[in-house]
């Protein structure tokens, strides 16, 4: 595969299908945050993909926020994108064509990953309820989902949160989600931790 640049929106799954590549691949898989890496991280993993012989060849390097990487912690990624001892997959919330060197966009794959879409949204709360091992176990009914949806704004991440506060709000004894108890309970938490604490 080549190596690639994910761009979207936060809560869309950039981590996890770089996750599900590595693992189908069944490839090394080595993770890097640019918020708090830096150039001798990226010749870290580098040199230990190099030090783990022929069968880690191809490894794959997920580098979480690659937009906030200097050119000079971009350029220490070339040789070995070049040469194949990695396989680059970086996320990013920012346009590629501003924030990521010209030298590593022109060996990567642009993705554009878009907010989820209603269905996906829904799916993901009726799986949640259903396989989650704590949540499987508490007699959840969803009457409306719109409030959830709306105040998640496409994000996966941000939906389970959500759904995670209002459950753990809601008396044992009626876990129903109604659109105006999402509500109710989203507005009281807001209050509750305000900018005082």
């Amino acid at each position: 595969i080549p190596s690639m640049i994910f761009w979207g929106p936060p809560g869309v799954g950039k981590t996890t299908l770089a996750l599900i590549i590595s693992q189908l691949l069944k490839r090394p898989f080595y993770q890097l945050s640019a918020i708090n890496a830096g150039v001798k991280d990226v010749r870290e993993v580098i040199d230990s993909v190099r030090g783990s012989g022929m069968f880690s060849q191809g490894a794959i390097l997920f580098i979480d926020e690659i937009h906030r990487f200097s050119k000079s912690q971009q350029d220490s990624l070339l040789g070995a994108v070049e040469r194949g001892t990695i396989t680059l997959i970086g996320a990013t919330t920012e346009n590629p064509s501003f924030e990521v060197i010209s030298a590593l966009l022109s060996r990567s794959q642009v993705y554009v990953l878009k907010h989820l879409e209603k269905d996906d949204l829904i799916s993901l709360v009726d799986t949640s309820i259903q396989k989650d091992e704590e949540l499987k176990h508490l007699n959840i009914q969803v009457k409306e989902y719109e409030s959830l949806l709306r105040l998640s704004g496409g994000d996966a991440r941000k939906l389970l949160n959500i759904l995670e506060l209002v459950v753990s709000s809601l008396p044992s004894d009626d876990r129903t989600i109604t659109n105006d108890r999402v509500s109710d309970i989203i507005q009281n938490n807001l209050v509750n931790y305000d900018k005082n604490g």
